[in-house]
């Protein structure tokens, strides 16, 4: 009798394996492939889109916080790092986070740690140089999302804040 339960019990042990490995290995990939997709739409690769402030239809990949201005760059490293250079905005709290292909966060700096200074890191592929006056941020698989996130504690001054946000760049580095 037990021999007829064998090889069903192996055949569900296989799919038992297989769905670990979908569901915990290339779910973050390809989740972050269909945000990136999304995201590309609003302003293209190696360069920021800044979205207005959420409204309840808001939904471009999760649901944003009322209180937050964003600025996303969906970026490509593979053939050349990708510098971000990030504006000081006046505002209580604003940050850079940096977002590999399988979702793990590979960056995070706020404005208290930076000093209130610009934030300037070069999102490299291993084996690429890191420019002068930039950290190097190691990015696995050369793409993924970096993220400007702003507190906006007082919608009255969200327009100052809009033109000083526009000034954060994200783009391939020049060769030379």
């Amino acid at each position: 009798m037990i021999r007829n339960w064998r090889w069903p019990i192996v055949a569900g042990l296989l799919v038992a394996a297989l769905a670990y490995v979908v569901t915990l290995r290339r779910a973050p990939t390809m989740l972050m492939a269909a945000a990136e997709r999304r995201l590309e739409k609003l302003g293209g690769v190696n360069r920021f889109a800044h979205a207005p402030l959420a409204t309840a239809a808001s939904r471009a990949v999760v649901r944003p916080s009322p209180d937050l201005a964003y600025s996303s760059c969906v970026f490509d490293a593979s053939k050349a790092p990708v510098l971000v250079d990030v504006a000081p905005v006046p505002a209580r709290y604003w940050s850079l986070s940096v977002f590999g292909a399988n979702t793990d966060v590979a960056f995070v700096r706020n404005n208290v740690e930076a000093g209130n200074a610009p934030i300037r890191v070069a999102l490299v592929m291993p084996g690429q140089a890191v420019p002068a006056g930039y950290t190097g941020v190691l990015v696995p698989g050369g793409h993924g999302v970096a993220l400007i996130r702003i507190l906006i504690d007082d919608r009255a001054r969200f327009a100052l804040v809009d033109q000083a946000r526009r000034v954060s760049t994200c783009g391939v580095a020049a060769a030379g």
